[in-house]
């Protein structure tokens, strides 16, 4: 049904509503609200704490436009009974168009700190006229071009009553597991009459789409037992002795986790195959010795990083263990005359493995006999870009790695179309990372310690979740911290390094911190993933508690790979129990796994499940917060569905027809 069959909407509006990516009535059903205002309990102003969310009724006293740094800033002056505070809009213009003196209630992250006046930083707001017409738990849904929150929850209120979600799983199935109309899940989403209505409905709407998509990998799963191409002739000995040349023993995970891919490229049918395993267990050496198996069989491979600085270290641990062959790396940034080199030895099998970029998987790259496909830091590409490499040879096996440990059952969500390969112990040498929370009372101490080290020879990694400056003023930048080291710590080196940086910029900062030429490196998140800097032994994140636990830990990683003590110093603002119990968790603990399963507990599926985990996985429900239960139970059903008189084509095809809808906005 289209949006313009509803009142109110033109041609025009429904333009708007496309750029939130609803295109029909169906999508407005499922649009879930960001958040909820719960008008039954106001909050106070005296009493919001720092970097808490609030609901704020109040009088608006002045409105005013300015200019900061060419920045447009609406701020407006407000009392909540004999109590001041400002309202702050950065970048928001067109407020002080819609804001006027009177009644309104603001909702949103409130700056109380250090002893200055309270401040909202970016609310939503509604007249309090308005709202008078409005009682319980009012959603609040994101917005673009010209909507309002009283235009989305008018269009959405009339696509309830002429839309009706079927739920796919066998009615005997929804009676078994005692679940909810689905229809009706989909309403108390919009209309809650209070928060549990919301939990609820979160719930029954995350098992079923779930339930979807275990049901189509399983559907998928079984007809990609396609009959094997290409013949590895590579013998179990030749695999040993390959082994063997590495300067290290593998630990018994990594041996399992060869005799799984062994196992693999020598059955009848092809490899498709997940190896995850925490920080510094191995898993590039178990790739290594996958892609031995294929060219030792006269075949070539191809090696996929997510950046540039990542894909260059493993071309050189390639270059490093196959000096026999021929290797070649490829990029973005490679010149033009060399791309077009490699491409030709790649196409005539002169060449016989590639490591790059997404410019390995560019129409104008062929191989003339690719067998194996490596995607490294799988969580950073989708089920579209590794398909899309796997396809440029004839049955290629493929084989995919993350270092973000997730729990097994959600694995099999995640991952449902792929065979699980995890990797658990880790070799004796790595030293566990001491982990410390910082005050802020004790940061100068922190940094003379630093400085300390960098006298000694040790570095140390800054790593902020910004590259500017915070409109909200509370999240420390890349650059400002830049700024301020160098001018508490004159006499160490320090480099700045962040993803808008050329490619050639970036690297020629990282191999010149590798080389010990700085002391100290400032950056944002660039480092996350596969650098190997065996002398930095420090790592200090700011503002810890706006990154999830699995990517603290993630980044904890990038210290602790050589032979001394290696410390991790967490720094944090927020003074909640939240935030403190979760940076508990990261300092108490060193398996990944343990972590995952801690940040799945305390944020809720919908979190876990949310944009950096999984590139928006079922990104509509990624402002749903839901149980762990949820995953479990959709798994459980859709066992049963498969089973006996319930897996019916029927349910086969809506299943892959939901994966095929979902996959592209989802996992790429």
């Amino acid at each position: 049904m289209k949006l313009t069959d509803l009142k109110y909407i033109s041609e025009k509006r429904a333009q708007q509503f496309c750029k939130l990516g609803i295109t029909d009535q169906e999508g407005l059903v499922r649009f879930f609200p960001r958040t909820y205002l719960d008008l039954t309990s106001p909050d106070s102003i005296v009493e919001a704490r720092h970097n808490d969310m609030a609901l704020i009724p109040c009088e608006v006293v002045s409105v005013s436009l300015n200019r900061y740094a060419r920045r447009p800033v609406v701020k407006a002056v407000c009392r909540q009974g004999d109590n001041y505070f400002t309202t702050v809009w950065f970048n928001q213009p067109y407020v002080a168009t819609k804001l006027t003196a009177g009644e309104y209630f603001f909702y949103g992250r409130v700056r109380n700190k250090y002893g200055m006046y309270a401040e909202m930083v970016n609310p939503v707001f509604e007249s309090a006229d308005r709202l008078k017409t409005l009682k319980g738990i009012l959603p609040v849904y994101p917005l673009a071009g010209g909507l309002t929150q009283g235009a989305v929850r008018t269009a959405v209120r009339q696509a309830l009553s002429n839309v009706h979600i079927q739920s796919a799983i066998p009615l005997a199935l929804q009676r078994k597991y005692a679940l909810s109309d689905l229809g009706e899940a989909y309403r108390r989403v919009h209309e809650p009459r209070d928060m549990d209505d919301v939990a609820a409905a979160g719930e029954r709407i995350a098992v079923e789409e779930y339930f979807m998509l275990v049901s189509a990998f399983k559907a998928i799963k079984g007809d990609r037992q396609a009959a094997r191409l290409n013949r590895y002739c590579v013998t179990q000995a030749q695999v040993e002795q390959f082994i063997a040349s590495f300067p290290f023993g593998f630990t018994e995970g990594q041996k399992s986790a060869v005799r799984d891919i062994f196992s693999d490229v020598t059955s009848p049918v092809i490899m498709n195959r997940l190896l995850q395993g925490d920080v510094g267990c191995g898993k590039t050496a178990v790739a290594l010795t996958a892609i031995f198996m294929a060219v030792k069989s006269g075949y070539q491979a191809a090696m996929l990083a997510p950046t540039e600085v990542l894909a260059r270290q493993n071309a050189a641990q390639l270059a490093r263990f196959f000096p026999d062959r021929q290797v070649r790396f490829l990029s973005g940034t490679t010149p033009a005359a060399e791309k077009k080199r490699i491409k030709a030895e790649l196409k005539s099998g002169t060449a016989d493995i590639v490591c790059g970029t997404h410019a390995v998987i560019q129409r104008d790259v062929e191989f003339a006999k690719l067998a194996l496909v490596v995607c490294d830091e799988q969580q950073r590409f989708g089920v579209a870009q590794r398909s899309a490499l796997a396809e440029k040879g004839e049955g290629c096996d493929c084989l995919v790695m993350s270092a973000t440990p997730i729990p097994r059952t959600l694995s099999l969500v995640f991952y449902g179309d792929l065979d699980v390969t995890t990797i658990r112990d880790k070799p004796a040498s790595r030293m566990p990372v001491s982990t410390s929370v910082i005050p802020r009372s004790k940061y100068d101490d922190m940094l003379r310690w630093i400085e300390g080290e960098a006298s000694a020879g040790r570095q140390t990694y800054f790593v902020c979740p910004k590259i500017d400056g915070d409109d909200e003023g509370t999240v420390m930048s890349v650059t400002e911290l830049y700024e301020e080291l160098k001018a508490k710590m004159p006499s160490a080196r320090i480099a700045l390094l962040h993803g808008r940086m050329k490619e050639n910029e970036k690297q020629a900062i990282m191999d010149a911190f590798r080389r010990k030429e700085y002391d100290c490196l400032v950056s944002t998140t660039v480092i996350e993933v596969g650098i190997d800097v065996p002398d930095a032994t420090v790592m200090v994140i700011c503002d810890a508690d706006r990154f999830g636990l699995s990517q603290l830990h993630q980044l904890r990683g990038r210290v602790g790979r050589g032979s001394q003590k290696s410390y991790c110093f967490l720094l944090s603002p927020a003074d909640t129990e939240a935030a403190r119990q979760r940076l508990a968790v990261l300092k108490d603990n060193a398996d990944g796994f343990k972590i995952a399963e801690c940040d799945l507990q305390m944020r809720g599926g919908g979190d876990f499940m949310g944009t950096r985990q999984s590139g928006r996985i079922l990104s509509e429900l990624h402002n749903l917060r839901f149980p762990v239960s949820a995953v479990f139970t959709a798994k459980a059903i859709a066992d049963e569905a498969f089973c006996g008189a319930f897996a019916t084509d029927e349910l086969r095809k809506l299943a892959i027809r939901r994966y095929e809808q979902l996959k592209d906005v989802v996992m790429n």
